[in-house]
């Protein structure tokens, strides 16, 4: 079981959310935080590059920097689900362009949980690039 405690943080458009081992980040309506559906996309961000980075590790694929964009398109109607998602990375280092899209591909189609509980609503789109350092 995974607990996550909310408490308001200065107003009631201002939350700090913190995990069971003490770290916390700060959500929000305000402007001044990261909204609730913004985190959804730092989530798939976070989840697949941390697939990706197992992936190509395993692969002997020497990855030196990894940056990811993440675009979303939400419905118009409530619920404003995200309706499309477009994941794209920027892989820094010396790897086989198909290594690349196999780890990219095996994250997003078989080990991103967070991905795979959103394509239930949204269509995920992935593309990357490599960009060979010297």
């Amino acid at each position: 079981m995974t607990t996550i405690q909310l408490k308001t943080n200065g107003s009631l458009d201002n939350y700090l959310c913190t995990n069971a081992n003490g770290h916390s980040i700060n959500l929000g309506n305000d402007g001044n935080t990261v909204g609730p559906m913004e985190s959804v996309l730092m989530a798939i961000a976070s989840c697949s590059t941390i697939d990706i980075v197992m992936i190509l590790d395993k692969m002997k694929q020497p990855l030196d920097d990894i940056e990811v964009t993440v675009d979303g398109v939400r419905a118009t109607e409530i619920p404003k689900v995200y309706t499309e998602i477009k994941v794209h990375y920027t892989l820094y280092g010396n790897i086989k362009e198909k290594k690349a899209e196999q780890a990219v591909n095996s994250s997003i189609e078989k080990y991103c949980s967070v991905a795979l509980m959103i394509e239930k609503t949204a269509q995920i789109t992935a593309t990357f690039e490599v960009i060979e350092q010297k």
